[in-house]
């Protein structure tokens, strides 16, 4: 086996893979690729039921159906000694790490075996009155009836749920140099109790939130307060994205822009950005976004496929594109859910588009502004929704996104992800 790298080395990086990529265990050879764009699009808006905390989502919803499962990226760990290996989903919009654990008095199925405490023999329950109990407090930290365990409880928009026990365990990353990355004493929740709408091939999730509870915020110093990505087009042949932790997150050199990164004591766990506005050709609108996140107005996530907002604002940027696209045929989206589409033939010229966020004109390309959703057929990548503002992540394709924390800042550079 290969030698473990500490993280207090000062930096390494990981594989994120893609979950409807075809070595993702989300994959279905049998969806078209509409209808894997469409259900990213749908897992999108069922984003905003689990974020906005003004909304109650109805069960019976098609979009909320698929709240629990959501997140576009996934990320190979182990927890444990011996490590057990488990695919979790990575989430800049969560905070806990989870997985479910035996025992499982009430769980959902789950087609990979689930993890066991008692076969590890670095895993500890947490008390009730440690730090990382208090950590907590945000996800329904609580103590065990008989008082000597911290228990947590999640729940989400979709009424599922997961709730279990706090514990500290060894945490071990797969490096992109080969060698594990073992984070001991990592705080996680180990789920006995887990219902819902969870699928079968998912093992847990990573929250990658700036939360107390997340790998980021647990890392820390190790890593100076410093992460990025560089995640590539929906449509690229190579299946792996790249997430960087520390000295390897540093975004620097030509081309870099940066803009503050705005933080709500009130919802820690979100990365608010203030976009001012966005620019089609010579057209500029000015946004206006979500009335939350103090001075921030719109939240960036990779885990969003679609970039969201308001109606009045997508109404605009929409009829912006359309009036100055020039060749090309308008199409309609087989799956029915995008609205503004064409066909991708080499007539098709689309007009140049600006970000305008607060000291960083982002310009992105037409990967960012359109998504492929089969050969024949491109459509708008915004969506309408007054809810929240979210920037999703084919928005962020092709460029590096690094966040530092200490410095509040987020920054953007072009880069070619396929070669990260």
């Amino acid at each position: 086996m290969s030698a473990f790298v500490d993280a207090q080395s000062g930096g390494f990086s990981i594989n994120l893979v893609h979950r409807d990529s075809e070595s993702s265990p989300f994959y279905n050879p049998k969806e078209t690729p509409a209808r894997r764009v469409g259900n990213a699009g749908r897992r999108s808006i069922g984003r905003v039921h689990r974020f906005s905390s003004r909304s109650i989502s109805d069960p019976s919803d098609p979009d909320a159906q698929l709240t629990a499962n959501n997140g576009e990226y996934l990320v190979n760990i182990s927890l444990g000694t011996p490590p057990f290996p488990i695919v979790a989903i990575a989430d800049t919009g969560s905070d806990i790490i989870w997985t479910q654990c035996k025992p499982c008095t009430d769980c959902y199925k789950q087609d990979a075996p689930l993890f066991d405490p008692k076969s590890s023999s670095s895993y500890r329950t947490v008390s009730c009155s440690s730090n990382a109990c208090n950590s907590l407090q945000s996800e329904g930290s609580s103590c065990s009836s008989d008082g000597s365990v911290c228990e947590y409880q999640v729940s989400y928009g979709d009424q599922s749920h997961t709730q279990g026990d706090v514990a500290a365990e060894t945490l071990t990353l797969e490096s992109k140099t080969g060698n594990p990355v073992a984070l001991p004493k990592t705080v996680i929740g180990c789920g006995h109790d887990n219902a819902g709408t969870f699928s079968p091939k998912g093992s847990g999730i990573v929250g990658l939130g700036g939360g107390p509870a997340s790998l980021v915020s647990q890392l820390g110093s190790s890593i100076g307060g410093k992460f990025s990505y560089c995640m590539v087009p929906y449509a690229a042949a190579k299946p792996t994205s790249t997430m960087n932790f520390g000295t390897n997150a540093v975004v620097s050199g030509n081309g870099v822009l940066s803009t503050p990164l705005i933080s709500d004591p009130s919802q820690p766990t979100f990365y608010f950005l203030q976009l001012e506005a966005v620019s089609v050709g010579s057209k500029k609108i000015a946004f206006q976004g979500s009335s939350i996140g103090g001075s921030g107005n719109i939240i960036i996530d990779s885990g969003t496929t679609l970039t969201l907002v308001p109606t009045d604002f997508f109404s605009q940027l929409s009829d912006a594109v359309e009036t100055q696209v020039t060749g090309g045929t308008k199409t309609s989206d087989p799956e029915g859910f995008f609205s503004l589409c064409y066909v991708p033939d080499s007539s098709l010229k689309l007009p140049p588009v600006t970000a305008h966020f607060k000291g960083a004109d982002v310009v992105l390309t037409s990967d960012n502004i359109f998504i492929q959703v089969n050969d024949k057929v491109v459509c708008l990548a915004f969506y309408a929704n007054d809810q929240l503002s979210i920037y999703g992540n084919v928005a962020q394709q092709n460029f590096l996104i690094g966040y530092d924390l200490p410095k509040q800042t987020l920054s953007f550079k072009p880069t070619d992800c396929t070669n990260t």
